[in-house]
C-alpha cells in the first residue's frame, strides 16, 4: 500500500469517529465494570443546546432590537444630514404625527418651485433599509430627484431613526407608512402626482405592507433586496434558531401582501450575492406578484445585500420602469381629462311616464 493511499485510509478512519458520549462505554462487558460509574455528556452538544435557548431567550426578548438596529451607526440621532447638503435645493422638513401621537421626521423634497413641474413629475414615497436610515440614503434621493426628475418623500422611522420619535416594531412601522401616504393624499401639490413606493431590505416589505393596503393610490412599486418574512428569514441569517422561529412576534410577511396586489406595476431589484437575504426570497416574491398589469425582474450578478444600489444598471432599470410602466399612466390620465372638458358628457333628461288623464266621459 503506497503512503497516499495509507493516509486516505487513516483521514477516512478518522472522520468516521464519533465523540463518545461516556467515558467507560468503550470497554467491554466482559470486564469487570462496577455497577455505578461516572457518565460524561458530551459538552459540545450540551453546549450548543444551551446556546441554543439562550439565543431564543434573546431573539424573543430583543426581536425588535435586532430587526431595528437604529442605533447604528453611532451618532444617527446627532447628526442628521440634511438634502441641502447634496445639493437639493426645494425641500422643507415636516413633522408627522402618527394616530398613536409619534413625531416621525419626514423630508420633503420638490424638483423645483414651478407648480406644473411638480405635478408633471411622480413622487417617490422612499422607505429605507434597517440600516442607515434616511439621512444617510440622501444621495439615492438625489439621483431620483436630479436624474429621473422625480419629488421625493423620506419617511425616518418611529424610534432612533434621525429625529423621529418612539420604539419601532412591525405594528409601528405600518402606522408611520400610513401616515406619510396620508400626508402625500392630503397635500395641496403632491396628490396630483402619480404616486410610487419604494423600499430597500425591510423597507421593501413596509413599501409591499403599505401598497397591499392601499392599492387604488398608487401606481407604481419599487423593492430591492427584501424577505418573503421574518420567520423564514431567521434560518439563514441565524442558523443556530432555526427551530424556534415560532418565537417571532415581527412577521412581516410580504409573501402574503404581494399577492393582494393585483394592479400596480411592480420593480424588483435583486443582488445575486445578497449575503443576508437569500435571493430566493426575492425570486418567489416576484413569482408571488399577481399584478395583471406588469412585472418587472432584474438582477446584478454582482450586487450583495447593501451595495445593490451602486452596481452599473441599476438607476437605468428605474429609469426604464419609469418611462415604460409609470409616466405613460400619466399620459392616460391627461387624455381622459382633456376629453371629459371638450367633450362633456350631457345628461339625459329622466322620462317620466305621466298618468293618464281621466275622460270626462267616464
Amino acid at each position: 500500500m503506497s503512503k497516499k493511499e495509507r493516509f486516505d485510509d487513516e483521514e477516512s478512519s478518522i472522520s468516521s469517529l464519533s465523540t463518545p458520549t461516556l467515558s467507560l462505554s468503550s470497554q467491554s462487558s466482559t470486564n469487570n465494570t462496577p455497577s455505578s460509574f461516572v457518565v460524561i455528556p458530551n459538552v459540545s452538544l450540551l453546549g450548543n443546546g444551551l446556546a441554543s435557548l439562550t439565543g431564543a431567550a434573546l431573539l424573543y426578548l430583543y426581536q425588535s432590537e435586532l430587526i431595528y438596529p437604529s442605533s447604528f451607526p453611532e451618532g444617527s440621532r446627532i447628526h442628521v444630514a440634511k438634502p441641502s447638503d447634496y445639493g437639493i435645493q426645494y425641500f422643507t422638513e415636516e413633522r408627522l404625527e402618527t394616530k398613536d401621537h409619534i413625531r416621525l421626521h419626514t423630508y420633503v423634497m420638490m424638483i423645483s418651485e414651478n407648480l406644473e413641474e411638480i405635478i408633471e413629475a411622480p413622487t417617490i414615497l422612499y422607505f429605507h433599509a434597517s440600516l442607515f436610515f434616511s439621512g444617510h440614503r440622501l444621495p439615492i434621493a438625489k439621483v431620483f430627484h436630479e436624474r429621473h426628475r422625480c419629488n421625493v418623500v423620506m419617511l425616518s422611522y418611529r424610534g432612533y431613526y434621525g429625529f423621529s420619535e418612539g420604539k419601532p416594531n412591525e405594528k409601528g412601522l405600518r402606522i408611520d407608512a400610513q401616515t406619510l401616504l396620508d400626508y402625500v393624499r392630503n397635500h395641496p401639490i403632491l396628490k396630483k402626482t402619480l404616486l410610487i413606493a419604494y423600499g430597500q431590505s425591510i423597507g421593501g416589505a413596509v413599501a409591499i405592507d403599505l401598497v397591499s393596503r392601499n392599492e387604488s393610490y398608487f401606481s407604481g412599486l419599487i423593492v430591492e433586496n427584501t424577505f418573503l418574512s421574518v420567520p423564514k428569514l431567521i434560518p439563514h441569517v441565524l442558523p443556530i434558531l432555526k427551530h424556534f422561529t415560532f418565537l417571532c412576534h415581527q412577521h412581516w410577511s410580504s409573501e402574503n401582501s404581494v399577492k393582494k396586489i393585483q394592479k400596480t406595476p411592480v420593480l424588483f431589484l435583486s443582488g445575486a450575492c445578497d449575503e443576508l437575504i437569500p435571493p430566493e426570497h426575492m425570486r418567489q416574491l416576484f413569482d408571488s406578484c399577481q399584478s395583471y398589469k406588469s412585472k418587472d425582474w432584474v438582477q446584478f450578478p454582482h450586487g450583495m445585500h447593501n451595495d445593490t444600489c451602486m452596481q452599473n444598471g441599476y438607476f437605468t432599470a428605474i429609469g426604464n420602469f419609469l418611462k415604460g410602466r409609470i409616466l405613460p399612466q400619466k399620459s392616460m390620465i391627461q387624455t381622459k381629462e382633456e376629453i371629459r372638458t371638450t367633450h362633456p358628457i350631457k345628461k339625459k333628461k329622466k322620462y317620466r311616464f305621466q298618468e293618464r288623464r281621466k275622460s270626462t266621459y267616464w
